[in-house]
């Protein structure tokens, strides 16, 4: 028998995913905001105006997904919804100016929460933790995916 799953390296990047979710769903609250609403929120602040299909992208969702963010949002007064002025179809989005002051501290609270889950580590040891994530990060998004396979039609039509 292998190794405790327990121990396999993508159970524990899990585990830390799930450690890092709950502490931020915890924490960002007191903020009035989920952690889905903070990274739409953050990925606006970076990249500017955004359609809400690249900004589901940018926050790993799914487009469905990121409209009921936006809606939420939106009501909150956050962020502010517009048509795109070539691609009528195109919603763009872009952040509040009253989204400003709330992002700082719940950046602020990121950072904190970050700082825990890293305490003890040396300034080397975090950067080389990142750069082996950035890796495998890289290594599963490069890599050939293997084909579905597809049951051959004449087996079905000869009922085997």
């Amino acid at each position: 028998m292998g190794e405790p799953v327990e121990e396999r390296v993508g159970y524990l990047v899990k585990r830390a995913q799930y450690a890092l979710r709950s502490a931020m769903d915890a924490e960002l609250r007191a903020h009035g905001i989920t952690t889905p609403q903070y990274a739409a929120l953050s990925a606006l602040e970076q990249h500017g105006v955004l359609s809400g299909a690249e900004l589901a992208r940018r926050c790993f969702v799914t487009p469905q997904t990121m409209n009921a963010i936006i809606a939420n949002l939106a009501g909150a007064e956050l962020v502010a919804r517009r048509p795109h002025p070539k691609h009528g179809r195109v919603i763009e989005i872009s952040l509040a100016p009253s989204a400003r002051s709330l992002l700082r501290k719940a950046h602020a609270t990121v950072r904190a929460i970050e700082e825990a889950m890293l305490d003890g580590m040396s300034t080397q040891a975090r950067r080389k933790l990142a750069r082996r994530l950035r890796q495998c990060i890289e290594t599963l998004e490069t890599r050939p995916r293997p084909r579905p396979s597809v049951p051959d039609s004449s087996s079905a039509a000869d009922g085997m």
